[in-house]
């Protein structure tokens, strides 16, 4: 399921297209994806501008003038591909790899007041598409109990001291826990734990002393995660699976994992003769060094 750098990826790419553009018809094939799509849809949708595209954790958030807001998430399979108005050149949304996205899943399209495309696919159809009053957007139930961005000010070494001191739970789990810190998942989690050298099987306690001043580990988590999300964002998101960007092209970061999906390969870190080992946790497989993360 795309993490934090794959969404904000997506939503680069769509921006340029989406935010600040009028929807000038909304074509929808299907009555749900998850979940029903929301009432009137195509009638709500169309003719309004859309003012900002955002992104809230893991859901693209799209604000439209007359005080509704779209909040989606891509589940596991879903891709956004955009398609250019005749003779506007080359644009975002020009493939640079062929998707390979089959148009029998394509649910939602957004025709924009230039010509413009934008189709959203999903074969799995485990994303979804709900609309909420804007004013009240952050007491949504997907919304309100989100912990704060990774990549913001709000996360900091005391925050996540404060959150964790005398928690028993693992890292692993304190970190993908939504209510701690939006938008990490299990492949960013296992890469931020192996960049701050930190066990996944250790407690989240130990992030806080006992006076509930952060340890060391907290500055070096907080470090570790703003330059493990930065770098996959900057790489252009991940590409496993099925996900692909707005633009049709590959991220790559994947490549320069660290651990994830590296079982019994050596560990990268210079200097460490560590080995990289598979375990699960709470369902799911988390990848760490039994060398250097403690």
């Amino acid at each position: 399921m795309p993490e934090l750098p794959e969404v904000e990826t997506v939503r680069r790419g769509l921006e340029p297209v989406l935010s600040g553009r009028r929807i000038a018809r909304l074509e929808q094939r299907r009555a749900d994806l998850r979940f029903p799509l929301p009432d009137a849809f195509a009638k709500r949708v169309a003719g309004r501008r859309i003012q900002a595209l955002t992104r809230r954790a893991k859901y693209l958030v799209a604000e439209f003038e007359g005080g509704q807001t779209l909040i989606m998430h891509l589940g596991m399979s879903g891709r956004f591909t955009i398609s250019p108005s005749v003779g506007s050149g080359k644009m975002p949304g020009d493939f640079t790899h062929e998707t390979g996205a089959d148009p029998k899943h394509d649910h939602v399209i957004f025709h924009t007041e230039d010509g413009t495309t934008v189709t959203y696919n999903d074969p799995r159809r485990f994303g979804f598409m709900v609309m909420a009053p804007t004013e009240s957007i952050d007491q949504h139930p997907l919304i309100r109990n989100l912990g704060p961005e990774p990549l913001g000010n709000a996360l900091n070494a005391g925050y996540l001291a404060a959150r964790a001191q005398g928690r028993k739970t693992d890292l692993k789990a304190f970190l993908m826990d939504q209510r701690n810190v939006a938008g990490l998942g299990n492949i960013y989690v296992c890469e931020a734990l192996h960049q701050a050298r930190l066990s996944p099987k250790r407690a989240a306690r130990c992030l806080a002393r006992t006076n509930g001043l952060p340890t060391d580990r907290a500055e070096r988590l907080v470090t570790a995660i703003r330059e493990v999300l930065s770098a996959a964002i900057d790489a252009g998101g991940s590409s496993l699976r099925d996900y692909r960007q707005a633009d049709g092209a590959l991220g790559y970061f994947q490549h320069a994992f660290r651990v994830y999906g590296r079982e019994d390969e050596p560990c990268t870190k210079p200097g460490c003769r560590g080995t990289v080992r598979r375990i699960v946790q709470s369902g799911r497989s988390t990848f760490f060094c039994s060398g250097c993360q403690r």
